[in-house]
Formats: C-alpha cells, sequence, structure tokens
C-alpha cells in the first residue's frame, strides 16, 4: 500500500457534508458502510474513503496509529 495514501488518511479532512472538517482517518465505521452502500464520490476523496473502509473491514487501523502520531492532528 502507497504510504503516501495512508499519511493523506491522518491528516486530510472530509470537505463536504455532516463530517465536513473531521479527519478522514476518524469518519465513524457507520459511515463508511454508508458510503460503500451509496458508492463512493470519485477521484481521490473516493479512493480515500474506500482504502479507509477496506482498513477498517479487515481490522487493520493499528497501520494508521504510527503514521497518526507522526503526521496527523489531535
Amino acid at each position: 500500500m502507497d504510504q503516501a495514501i495512508l499519511i493523506d488518511l491522518v491528516t486530510k479532512t472530509m470537505p463536504f457534508g455532516k463530517y465536513k472538517g473531521r479527519l478522514l482517518c476518524d469518519l465513524p465505521e457507520e459511515y463508511l458502510v454508508w458510503m460503500h452502500g451509496k458508492g463512493f464520490p470519485e477521484g481521490k476523496l473516493g479512493m480515500w474513503l474506500h482504502t479507509l473502509y477496506e482498513i477498517r473491514l479487515n481490522g487493520l487501523e493499528s497501520i494508521l496509529f504510527e503514521l497518526r502520531r507522526r503526521y496527523g492532528k489531535f
């Protein structure tokens, strides 16, 4: 997996909607499941959300912890 994408997940924020301004890595799992059912948006945002969905689906959140500590905002 591309580390730049993982860094984006801990540094980029949701640009619209109910969770506008929230770090992508902090989006609730229920929201990602809903977006998966609805269809992820086009472009980078969709790719980030789909990647985060797959990380959560497979229980791999631990790969984001160190990156968040290093690059993310708390």
